[in-house]
């Protein structure tokens, strides 16, 4: 059973001969001066008395997935450097070089993805003009950008008041030491959000790198242990505050110290990793330990993200992690090699992902193990190196709100409806950086079910999503042989509080359908039926629906609709299994399908089973979109650019991605004239 271990020493590797800490050394407390530049919001009328700053920009826009490539350690942020905001701003890299080095957004700034290529390459791209760049935006900043800019030293500041006032040409100061921001040509301070008092500690220490250093042969000499509070502070506590307080590395520390707002090091079951978050985070752990000193601690690699693009450049930079994982014996489960599967799928599928773990994974859809009753999260690369020296990372835990599923589901709604329901009733707030206790209170929701929602609470914006586990948990153990479980049942506490709380009635919930560009644009599916709209492309799968279960809801809308005499897919039709696993079972004949395997009936009707990969998702390899392409997906973002620049993605479940394929335009399956039997279609 995957379990919590010490550090292992290399051999010839004594703790004596690791480094004492060193002691803090401030940085420069000279003020960083510069002037603004601000990204507007094309639609606000710009040079008007309407015109307002950009919301939204998630790291999609910063860093181009093509420009996430690493080749070699050497040569790491070259790329990042090059593709900041290539299409949002193009000529951004010689406007910071000629001194608009404030860089000045709306609220919601760099939401999305764990790719810490984002706040690196902007900050190397001020270092080559020998600036220091300041990044100001307003509220709800994204989490994972915010924590990467501390690990790496850029400085961010979040003060809606300052975002509201700047202006063109506006002359900014900045002070390093108390973080007050100034407009020097309007004349106005700004106080910005407070930080805790260990990211101020993380901030003014130098970063990440230094911390891990101070902290690393302490790390070494300190055996973890997972304590889980009483049942009367448990009472008291949401899930993810238990799992993190039963991880704590401080024991010292009170459950009342687990709370909004506080910074605790929390130790790791798993730090996973994929190929293209690896290299950033292998670059850290050498860093920190020298490279050679220990095993790579709870480490995980997939490559699942540049694998079949047929790029030297890809290839180059999953040899950085297959190359790690050689020097350092690790091997599967916890190495995945391409076609493997994508790692929110395949690293539970291994047996790696349990109820009670803490797992920070590189990638933001991380949030995915609260399926299984886990506390994931998305975190950086430099995060993540830090975690595989240390064992631990640095965590701090937002404010919780929760939300009660209940109510008899509708025809053909999953998973998928639920959580595009959900994101498109959060409206632009979304989760408000909250952790989400997500409660099936009829307890009929699947883990396929549950996954989509847990996964997608990072287009939600949230910290986390957690199922505290249940019959239903456990069940999909047992069936998978799995009954030794590494830790105590729980749930959260009777007297737990929570910032917002909320009943979700499933009855309400249609099938559901996201527009362009936000998960939130959502619609029912009925509704854009009569829109007709058309496509050049249908995609299944993904880390959001790509599990067996998710393809063969599919695969129930198919063969009904064949059965009534609609045999080809209008468009072409790709099929992306989650893991190596999936892609096998689908080709096992299957009772449900009167025999036929799932992969036989997508065949049937013209559909092509692809490699298990997020590539499409993202906009890489040969079915990305192309400009002016269209594409329904059971996917998880949709933003510009997001499957291909210039595409243009839409989001639905598996079961409204089949119809569509075989009606020629974007509907239900109710379209196909399908008449819902829970005995046939249900999952």
């Amino acid at each position: 059973m995957h379990t919590i271990e010490p550090a292992r020493l290399k051999n010839g590797v004594a703790v004596d001969s690791l480094p004492e800490p060193q002691p803090v050394t401030a940085g420069s407390d000279a003020l960083i001066r510069g002037r603004a530049l601000i990204f507007w919001d094309p639609m606000s009328l710009p040079g008007t008395r309407f015109a307002k700053k950009l919301d939204a920009i998630d790291t999609d826009q910063i860093t181009p997935a093509t420009d996430c490539v690493s080749e070699s350690l050497e040569t790491l942020d070259e790329k990042w450097k090059a593709g900041s905001f290539r299409y949002l701003m193009p000529d951004f890299r010689a406007r910071v070089h000629s001194g608009q080095n404030f860089v000045i957004a709306g609220d919601r700034f760099a939401i999305g993805s764990s790719r810490e290529m984002s706040p690196a390459g902007l900050k190397g791209v001020a270092e080559e003009a020998g600036l220091e760049m300041v990044v100001v935006c307003g509220n709800n900043m994204g989490d994972i950008f915010r924590r990467n800019s501390f690990n790496l030293g850029l400085h961010v500041v979040q003060s809606p008041e300052a975002v509201a006032d700047a202006r063109n040409g506006d002359s900014f100061s900045f002070d390093p030491v108390s973080r007050r921001l100034r407009n020097e040509t309007q004349q106005q301070d700004y106080e910005p959000v407070p930080l805790s008092s260990k990211e101020e500690e993380i901030r003014v220490s130098g970063g990440i790198f230094a911390v891990g250093r101070r902290e690393f042969k302490k790390s070494v000499q300190t055996r973890p242990s997972v304590k889980w509070p009483d049942p009367a502070a448990a009472s008291r506590m949401t899930s993810t505050e238990q799992i993190i307080y039963a991880h704590r590395v401080d024991t010292d520390l009170a459950p009342a110290d687990v709370r909004p707002g506080a910074t605790i090091r929390v130790y790791a079951d798993l730090l996973p990793a994929s190929d293209g978050t690896a290299p950033f985070a292998i670059h850290t752990f050498n860093q920190i330990t020298g490279g050679n000193t220990i095993d790579p601690r709870q480490a995980a690699v997939a490559n699942d993200h540049f694998v079949f693009t047929g790029l030297e450049a890809d290839d180059k930079q999953t040899g950085i992690g297959r190359e790690f994982a050689r020097i350092h014996g690790i091997e599967k489960p916890y190495y995945a090699t391409p076609g493997d599967g994508i790692f929110h799928f395949y690293f539970p599928e291994q047996g790696l992902v349990m109820p009670g773990q803490f797992i920070p994974g590189a990638d933001s859809h991380s949030r995915a193990y609260g399926a299984y009753g886990a506390v994931g999260i998305g975190v950086g690369s430099t995060t993540l190196g830090f975690g595989w020296s240390t064992g631990y990372i640095y965590f701090t835990l937002a404010k919780a709100r929760r939300v009660v599923f209940r109510g008899r589901l509708n025809p053909w709604v999953g998973g998928k409806d639920i959580v595009l329901e959900l994101l498109r009733r959060w409206g632009a707030k979304q989760s408000q950086g909250m952790s989400v206790e997500l409660v099936d209170g009829d307890k009929q929701l699947p883990i396929a079910y549950r996954n989509t929602i847990a996964n997608m609470m990072a287009e939600a914006e949230a910290l986390n999503g957690i199922f505290a586990p249940d019959e239903i948990t456990y069940d999909w153990y047992r069936r998978k042989g799995v009954t030794d479980l590494p830790y105590p049942e729980f749930g959260p506490g009777a007297d737990a509080v929570y910032e917002l709380d909320e009943a979700f009635d499933l009855a309400e919930v249609r099938p559901m359908i996201a527009k362009p560009f936000s998960p939130g644009n959502a619609f029912p599916a009925e509704d854009v039926a009569r829109e007709r709209i058309t496509f050049d492309k249908a995609m299944i799968g993904s880390c959001t629906n790509g599990s067996y279960d998710d393809l063969l809801q599919a695969a129930f809308v198919l063969r009904a609709a064949r059965e009534q005499g609609v045999k080809k897919v209008e468009q072409e039709f790709a099929i992306f299994p989650g893991s190596g696993g999936v892609g096998k079972q689908i080709e096992t004949p299957d009772p449900r399908l009167g025999g036929e395997s799932i992969a036989q009936v997508f065949r049937s009707v013209g559909g092509e089973i692809r490699q298990s990969w997020c590539g499409p998702c993202f906009g890489q390899g040969p079915d990305s979109l192309s400009p002016g392409q269209r594409a329904i997906t059971s996917f998880n973002r949709n933003w510009q650019n997001r499957m291909g620049l210039g595409g243009e993605g839409y989001l639905a479940s598996p079961a409204v991605v089949a119809a569509s394929a075989l009606v020629g335009y974007m509907a239900p399956p109710s379209e196909l004239g399908l008449k819902w039997d829970p005995e046939v279609f249900g999952i």
